[in-house]
């Protein structure tokens, strides 16, 4: 497919995940293309049955089966090198990267002494900031499966300290009908890790 319209079927995906920004909004935000070749190349993905051009515009099945989307989670409380060089990882393996920012209440749920410096709408724009993230989500707080249920990624890429299991993940992933590929991300710098940090600043980050 051409570069071009993958990047407007990326953008119409994206898009769908905010209410208030429109395909071209967030397609002229990564790209400088008019908004007349904009449209005419949307037109041509409709004719082609890529898109649904009724308001919203959305991906037909053939549309949303030519990209491929990934998702990663995490808190990302501090962000530092291991989170780049995870989210760089992640986005190789697809076209999208979503990045689900896990809520306060359940990270403390994993871990009831973690400390959390930042609430989970600021490290939402955090994470979005970072160019390999095409989308940054708070999940949901009942259950990481609710927001697989969600986002309907092709691949969930976890940390390479992450607890959860690969195995573990996929077969729950299936019970609940979704089809999923698992995989486990290295990291060049494993020593990097949000806990070491906070231990060495404690609470006196903010007085640096």
């Amino acid at each position: 497919m051409d570069p071009l319209d993958k990047a407007i079927l990326v953008s119409i995906y994206s898009s769908g995940f905010d209410s208030g920004i429109t395909p071209y909004d967030y397609f002229k935000s990564r790209t400088v293309v008019p908004e007349d070749l904009f449209n005419s190349r949307l037109k041509k993905l409709n004719k082609l049955g890529f898109v649904d051009l009724t308001d919203p515009v959305s991906l037909s099945f053939l549309g949303r089966g030519s990209i491929k989307v990934v998702l990663v989670g995490g808190v990302f409380d501090i962000l530092h090198p291991g989170h780049i060089q995870t989210l760089k990882a992640a986005k190789s393996y697809g076209d999208v990267l979503v990045a689900v920012i896990a809520r306060t209440s359940t990270a403390r749920k994993i871990n009831s002494s973690r400390v959390i410096y930042h609430d989970e709408v600021l490290r939402k724009e955090l994470v979005s900031s970072i160019k390999f993230v095409d989308v940054a989500l708070i999940g949901f707080e009942s259950s990481l499966y609710r927001t697989v249920e969600y986002v309907k990624p092709d691949i969930i890429a976890l940390g390479y300290d992450q607890a959860h299991g690969e195995k573990e993940i996929a077969m729950n992933c299936r019970k609940r009908g979704i089809d999923v590929q698992v995989i486990r991300l290295n990291t060049p710098i494993p020593k990097i890790k949000s806990t070491s940090i906070k231990e060495e600043l404690g609470t006196s980050i903010y007085d640096i």
